[in-house]
């Protein structure tokens, strides 16, 4: 299938489907006039990759769990899942770090507008 059809299938731009390939994490083959030519595999694929992106992961860790699902679904090999738990504990660090930085944020607030108030 060409790219417009791909990124009508999956409602994922042409702009974005070009910056997938570009990271390696679809590919696409060239016909002789130069259009892109992806297989039935494709829509799969890119919901693949924006369920990864959905849930945070980067691009260059996308690119290395691609080779890894199980089938045509959403499973992951056991060999890449200790690499997902140690994103996973990445993430409640860093929403552990905003939830004290509202907090600060919230008690600042506070006093300023009881300082403020009449």
């Amino acid at each position: 299938m060409k790219i417009g059809e791909l990124s009508r299938q999956t409602g994922v731009t042409v702009r974005l489907l070009r910056y997938y390939e570009a990271q390696g994490l679809l590919t696409s083959h060239r016909s002789a006039g130069g259009h892109r030519s992806y297989g039935p595999e494709a829509p799969a694929l890119v919901g693949r990759i924006r369920n990864l992106l959905a849930a945070g992961l980067p691009t260059r860790i996308i690119r290395e769990l691609m080779p890894c699902f199980v089938g045509d679904g959403s499973e992951l090999q056991e060999c890449v899942l200790d690499h997902l738990r140690a994103q996973l504990a990445e993430l409640d660090s860093r929403m552990s770090d905003l939830g004290r930085a509202r907090t600060t944020l919230s008690g600042i607030l506070d006093a300023s507008t009881r300082a403020v108030a009449p």
